[in-house]
């Protein structure tokens, strides 16, 4: 696959159309932190704003990453993707056009929704490339996208300051802002005529039924609306994050809660309706067509500590090297950028590590805990340190982060094939779970070295735990190193084996 890598044809055109559309949705997305203390200054927002919209930022990501993964399997990656591109653009003008904080607080909740693109590409990856090479293929999708926040770190606060000449203010990041959404507008006609779902001879695997993750075992229906319940949790403490700032009053926030309330009742509802044949023993699957929920539970968890971390951390870390080391804007963020930097090769590494290891399970143990060292030794960085050694500890712990990261979506789309993207979006969605309850706790810490040091060991610990977790609970995905598609065996041989007559009596082929 290597030797392939740069190659523009085939499954490998795919890849890197579906990255680089990965890579605008977070440019889009993180276009807000490194232009952060500009907008601050011009718009008069205290620092506990900043911080409201930075979890803002992050909160609807969470809901959206379930929904579009349910969309992403009934309609394809093919138009979700397209869709959701376009659909930038508009959030972006919001927040480009904002004159007030409450504009800012509803731009910064949409453009959540755009950072939920990644589970797309998940499931894309994942029709165009076989269990063995997929952890490579899934860690090239997701570092060289993820590398996007970097992009916009490193280079939106020069773009604010070069389109000045525009406006005649110090830096124009309204035009830098709404410039990101217009290019992800484009990109999105470009990748509706550009990608297929499938490789040729293949159908789109969809499931039964839509709305909720189907389980195979009663006892993991009861642990699918347990794991639901951080998901709108979540929710209801950024409600209570922007009551403490004004944008809610006490009546609204309990209005907030109640309908966070009614939500989960409604999503329990569609969990039933998904599996009521399976709970009122109507229906049995054979132990070839079973899965183990707990699996997903426990990789929603090192998605918490791994990209719910990185999350928080980028959104953090151009500010916490402005601040320790007395920088420009302009040059923290560069240096920043060092962390999502990483992303070029790290969570690739992740992936080609769980590929070649052979173990999937270990390899995600591993890189866990060397993660939790990680921000440890991160958390002991102070203005007494030489600059290129705090960047070199700063891209070290990303290393691991962003490799476990790898490892996680090396095993997602092993777990149920026509379930990828439900189970794609709900690990997804826990790491947005993770940046709001790290990005919260950090907006209730003291600012300054004491909050940046307690905030780095908050993350090193969660770390630790989740290793020791997985140790325990983590299994080996079935089949993790086969050399074919799941279902495809060639399109002569499958459409011979599965070749079904319909009830008008033509031949269809079957690959359910």
């Amino acid at each position: 696959m290597l030797r392939n890598l740069l190659s523009f044809d085939g499954r490998y055109r795919i890849l890197h159309m579906t990255w680089f559309a990965f890579f605008l949705t977070f440019v889009i997305w993180f276009n807000f932190a490194p232009l952060a203390t500009t907008v601050k200054e011009q718009m008069g927002l205290s620092e506990d704003q900043i911080r409201t919209l930075a979890i803002c930022n992050v909160a609807l990501t969470v809901p959206s990453r379930v929904i579009i993964g349910i969309l992403l399997d009934k309609y394809g990656p093919r138009l979700t993707y397209s869709i959701l591109l376009v659909f930038s653009v508009i959030p972006c003008m919001m927040f480009a056009l904002a004159n007030n904080f409450s504009m800012l607080v509803v731009s910064r909740l949409l453009l959540g929704i755009v950072g939920a693109g990644f589970v797309i590409g998940i499931r894309m990856v994942s029709e165009w490339f076989p269990p063995r090479e997929v952890g490579f293929a899934e860690g090239i999708y997701g570092g060289w996208g993820n590398f996007g926040s970097a992009f916009s770190a490193f280079t939106l606060p020069s773009v604010a300051l070069g389109l000045a000449v525009f406006s005649g203010n110090d830096a124009n990041w309204r035009l830098a802002i709404a410039l990101t959404g217009i290019a992800g507008a484009v990109y999105g006609i470009i990748y509706w005529f550009g990608v297929e779902d499938t490789p040729p001879g293949r159908t789109y695997h969809r499931p039964e039924r839509h709305g909720a993750i189907e389980v195979t075992s009663r006892k993991d229906f009861w642990l699918l609306l347990a794991m639901n319940l951080p998901i709108l949790g979540v929710l209801a403490l950024l409600a209570w994050r922007l009551s403490n700032v004004g944008f809610l009053s006490t009546l609204q926030l309990y209005l907030v809660w109640l309908v966070l309330v009614g939500l989960y009742l409604v999503k329990a509802y569609k969990c039933w309706e998904v599996n009521k044949d399976l709970m009122r023993g109507q229906k049995y699957y054979p132990p070839e067509d079973r899965y183990d929920f707990k699996q997903v539970a426990m990789l929603e968890l090192t998605y918490v500590t791994n990209f719910g971390s990185e999350l928080a951390v980028v959104s953090m870390l151009p500010a916490f090297f402005e601040t320790t080391f007395g920088l420009s804007a302009a040059f923290a963020g560069a240096i920043a950028s060092s962390y999502a930097f990483m992303n070029l090769f790290s969570r690739a590494s992740g992936g080609l590590i769980s590929d070649r290891l052979g173990s999937r399970k270990w390899t995600m143990v591993v890189l866990l805990a060397a993660m939790g060292i990680g921000y440890l030794m991160l958390s002991t960085v102070n203005n007494s340190w030489w600059i290129p050694a705090a960047i070199a500890l700063t891209m070290l712990c990303s290393f691991f982060v962003q490799a476990a990261e790898g490892s996680t979506y090396s095993i997602v789309p092993l777990v149920k094939k026509r379930l990828t993207g439900q189970i794609s979006g709900n690990v997804g969605a826990y790491g947005n779970v993770g940046a709001v309850c790290y990005l919260t706790a950090y907006s209730l810490l003291p600012s300054g070295a004491v909050g940046d040091r307690i905030f780095f060991q908050v993350l090193g610990v969660a770390g630790l735990m989740v290793a020791f977790l997985c140790w325990f609970f983590l299994k080996e995905p079935k089949n993790s190193f086969a050399d074919d598609y799941e279902g495809y065996e060639g399109e002569e041989g499958l459409v011979a084996a599965t070749s079904k007559i319909d009830p008008a009596g033509n031949t269809v082929q079957d690959w359910s």
